[in-house]
């Protein structure tokens, strides 16, 4: 037996054993006696009301009774016999069943007893019955129950097959309880536990297990939500101030001729607000000799490209060479193409890197790079491979971050002896508070206003009724010489779902707007890359009026005359990916609309979606919406969940305890950065625990 009874392993508490261990340890992931104790309670029941049977009504509820067991008898059905006990409470009765366990039932129950039972009401032929009840005589309910909110657990069908129901956790956690007592060492510092008020963690865990009230459940709520949110933002802050002594970064002290150059003569427009301040702040990072690790959020149109432009001719400016990475290469052909016609006038090499570039025009490129004779290289997954090697690379810049893997973008590091400044930019925005614990070891900058003169795009709803309404109204935008991207969710159908495809919707379009009148391009993820980027360059030239696609064109290239954006079974879609299909119109300066064609039913969750769509053009907002709707780990998607597994906080309804956790954290890590001060030694002690079990998995290091 270990000396801190609770990192003893599971199967030597009272009431385990190996087979239920074995369970316990790969159903729920508890391994230790402490792990079954930081396994908290997913809802509780309010035990404080005992019915009646004649106040019984068909709700389905759950309901708590207490009387005595007067008859018992067997029925058979169909497939199986049951159980049924007839269960009085003095002046009415009702049918108690069982399907399991019937003889050890009748045999342990004594009709001379009073129980408590509690289950599920059910009502069938005007008749009321329970079926497996929790079942407590009534004397042992009254001692054992110093609390009416009774604990309810998370389990698995595996588990509740094997007697590892509510139950059994109760009585194990009662066990352990009764195991260690009140020795439970504090694991926050004096100050914090003060300033919050906050319970001891022997009460909070007490409390959270077997609250006596609402009260000291929220307290101890509180305590623990708080707790959890302090230690991962502990971590962040800890790995920023780590990484700023590890890692010197390049010094870029000047704006040099070619920034000032560029900023004067070829830049056509005047930055926004939000644009100069992002361009501020990583100017400051450049020029205080610490490593730049920073996310530049901003929504579709809102001109993450140019900063990325700028902050590399800053690094070029300084002697330093730079590259961007994108995610497909419809998207580094776009950035290619732009940022070359932006530096005609300079006397600059940009070069370009994909899969389809051809082995002549690589080995070119590998040593003009090794030579540092290109000083911009765009590309996608092909600049992480080992022959790419920089003379001196400076910044390295990654759009739309979350399609690349770790592993990927730690590449990106191992370019240079000394680590290049890294900004990641992303069009998907991410709610304030789902950053903080996500990308809190990142400094985050956001473009929070879109440049003068955007239109925002028009969003209305309508059905298969309107849809003669939406063809006339397609036909007379593209007599206006404007073009339509019409989407589907589908390539093919399928035999299970009864949305519009691709294949069946570009065959009805075709017979609307025949060939001699209309041109019709078609793109989908089946495609071969040359067949998409030859229907992409027609579309853009202008050769094709109609866009049929799929959802590969969500990060596509920019056609600034594309004002129209029909998307089939609207229902289908999340909410970022609408916004981001939204995002490919309103790019000129014309009114643009986006048209979303749905079923006349739809569920409640679809019409919020669709709803929130028509009403705001703000990515912020629609972000916070969806991840009402999907939670966070769907929001990210599933390889960045991870970090997001709280045993008890919740991002979206706890974010000011975020906040609070947050400005103590940093508080701590300004003044003791190491940790090393004697107030925080119990801190020291549990981040030290955490940080050896818990990997920061989007850290670019």
């Amino acid at each position: 037996m270990k000396d801190n009874y609770l990192l003893n392993p599971i199967e030597y508490l009272k009431g385990v054993g190996q087979n239920r261990a074995i369970l316990l340890k790969s159903e729920l992931k508890i391994f230790t006696i402490g792990d079954l104790l930081n396994f908290y309670p997913y809802r509780y029941i309010d035990r404080t009301k005992f019915y009646k049977i004649s106040e019984l009504e068909n709700t389905k509820s759950y309901v708590q009774i207490v009387g005595k067991f007067t008859d018992f008898k067997y029925s058979s059905g169909l497939r199986n016999s049951r159980l049924i006990g007839v269960f009085s409470d003095d002046n009415d009765q009702i049918d108690v069943i069982w399907f399991k366990g019937q003889k050890w039932i009748e045999k342990t129950i004594d009709t001379n007893k009073h129980y408590v039972i509690y289950g599920k009401l059910n009502f069938y032929n005007n008749n009321f019955s329970i079926v497996h009840p929790e079942i407590e005589i009534f004397d042992d309910y009254k001692r054992k129950n110093q609390t009416n909110l009774i604990p309810v657990y998370s389990s698995s069908e595996k588990l509740s097959k094997r007697g590892i129901n509510n139950k059994l956790f109760r009585e194990l956690v009662t066990n352990v309880f009764k195991s260690f007592k009140n020795d439970l060492k504090e694991n926050l510092n004096r100050e914090i536990n003060e300033k919050h008020n906050l319970v001891s963690k022997f009460q909070a865990l007490t409390n959270i297990h077997f609250p006596k009230n609402q009260s000291l459940l929220r307290k101890a709520q509180f305590r623990l939500k708080y707790e959890e949110f302090f230690f991962l933002q502990l971590q962040f802050f800890y790995k920023n101030s780590e990484n700023k002594n590890k890692f010197k970064g390049f010094l870029f002290p000047k704006v040099g001729v070619f920034f000032n150059k560029f900023f004067n003569e070829n830049l056509k427009f005047e930055l926004t607000n939000a644009q100069k301040r992002v361009v501020k702040q990583i100017r400051k990072d450049f020029s205080n000799n610490t490593q730049m690790n920073r996310l530049l959020q901003g929504d579709v149109g809102s001109g993450k490209t140019i900063v990325a432009l700028l902050s590399a001719l800053i690094a070029i400016d300084n002697g330093f060479q730079a590259c961007l990475v994108a995610p497909t290469e419809i998207l580094a052909q776009q950035h290619f193409s732009s940022i070359s016609e932006a530096l005609k006038n300079l006397n600059l090499q940009v070069k370009i890197l994909t899969g389809s570039s051809k082995n002549k025009d690589r080995l070119i490129m590998f040593e003009e790079l090794k030579k540092g004779t290109v000083n911009i290289l765009i590309g996608t997954h092909a600049v992480f491979e080992d022959k790419v090697v920089f003379k001196n690379l400076g910044l390295a810049i990654i759009d739309e971050q979350h399609r690349f893997g770790v592993a990927q973008r730690s590449k990106l590091w191992k370019k240079n002896l000394i680590p290049p400044h890294v900004l990641v930019m992303t069009a998907t925005p991410i709610p304030r508070t789902l950053a903080m614990s996500v990308y809190g070891d990142l400094d985050i900058s956001v473009i929070d206003e879109l440049p003068p003169g955007r239109i925002p795009v028009k969003t209305v709803k309508r059905t298969d009724k309107n849809r003669l309404g939406v063809f006339k109204f397609i036909k007379e935008e593209i007599n206006k010489g404007r073009q339509v991207y019409i989407v589907y969710p589908l390539i093919e159908e399928s035999k299970n779902m009864d949305y519009k495809d691709l294949m069946d919707g570009f065959e009805s379009i075709s017979r609307d707007f025949p060939i001699k009148n209309y041109q019709i391009s078609i793109l989908h993820g089946r495609m071969k890359d040359q067949e998409k980027d030859f229907e992409m360059k027609r579309f853009k030239e202008g050769k094709t009026q109609i866009m049929v696609s799929t959802t590969v064109i969500e990060v596509g290239v920019n056609i600034p005359n594309a004002s129209v954006m029909i998307i089939e079974s609207a229902e289908r879609f999340g909410l970022s990916q609408l916004h981001q299909l939204r995002g490919r119109v309103g790019r000129g300066s014309e009114k643009s609309y986006c048209i979303l064609m749905t079923k006349d039913k739809i569920s409640n969750e679809a019409k919020k979606r669709i709803d929130v769509m028509t009403k705001t053009n703000d990515g912020f907002k629609i972000a916070e919406v969806d991840m009402e709707l999907r939670g966070p780990g769907n929001l990210l998607g599933t390889q960045q969940s991870g970090i997001l597994n709280f045993r008890i906080a919740d991002i979206i309804k706890d974010k000011d305890i975020l906040e609070l956790s947050r400005n103590d954290a940093k508080e701590i890590i300004d003044k003791d950065p190491q940790l090393k001060n004697e107030e925080n030694k119990e801190i020291k002690k549990e981040f030290v625990k955490i940080n050896k079990s818990s990997v920061l998995w989007k850290y670019i290091s």
